[in-house]
């Protein structure tokens, strides 16, 4: 009996030593359930984004001031849009991100008195459309990283371009149209239903945006070789 209690007590140890050595190997090596296995070898694939954004000007300046003439306040603002994804190669793809944009900045010109003449607020409702190469590293278990870059445009739809009004009669103004190149990064995360894709990324306006006052001299343009829109976006995407 003796004898039989100890060959079993020497099996469970066996028995267990290579179970803990088993788990010990997986865990350093990372080892999980893959889920959505196929998914990244669908030719197409859709989705949709929401997250924040954070917008600012680039400005130049004709003659360079001891201060500068206008002061950038910039707000969060919010994004949402659609997903288009084309397959390319097994680590590139081609993607179209349409979406919605709201944003606000807050514009302060100093030597004026009032509020009513040194601010403005500069609120813009943006369609933008980008076209971006997304380039992604050998996916590890259930995530894979990547960077993403490429151009856009974006219409604004709270623009003055049109408006005859300009700063002296409180009407801050910028063209309708924008272009942009953009560059970025983030993960994606291969979770049991969905990829979920957390990404940053910086967009700067190649064109000059802003619309110049009547008056050549205008103290609020008058100085300004160019205003153009920088920002960051930072996405969240489900597909």
């Amino acid at each position: 009996m003796r004898c039989m209690r100890n060959l079993l007590l020497i099996v469970a140890f066996l028995f267990f030593a290579q179970n803990t050595q088993a788990q010990f190997f997986n865990i350093f090596n990372k080892e999980k359930l893959t889920n959505l296995e196929n998914f990244d070898k669908k030719r197409w694939s859709w989705g949709f984004f929401m997250g924040f954004n954070s917008y600012d000007f680039k400005i130049e300046y004709e003659e360079n001031l001891p201060q500068p003439d206008i002061f950038v306040q910039r707000n969060a603002g919010f994004n949402v849009g659609l997903i288009g994804n084309l397959r390319l190669h097994e680590y590139i793809d081609l993607r179209m991100e349409p979406g919605l944009y709201f944003t606000q900045r807050d514009l302060f010109f100093p030597g004026f008195a009032d509020e009513y003449n040194y601010y403005r607020d500069v609120k813009s409702a943006y369609i933008h459309v980008p076209l971006l190469l997304k380039i992604s590293t050998k996916r590890l278990n259930n995530i894979k990283p990547f960077i993403i870059g490429g151009v856009s445009t974006s219409l604004n739809l709270s623009s003055n371009q049109d408006n005859p009004e300009d700063n002296f009669s409180g009407r801050f103004r910028m063209t309708k149209n924008t272009y942009y190149y953009e560059l970025g990064f983030g993960i994606d995360f291969y979770l049991f239903f969905f990829k979920f894709t957390p990404s940053i990324r910086g967009v700067f306006a190649l064109n000059d945006e802003l619309i110049r006052d009547n008056d050549p001299d205008s103290p609020y343009t008058g100085n300004i070789q160019s205003m153009s829109s920088r920002g960051v976006f930072i996405n969240f995407t489900f597909q």
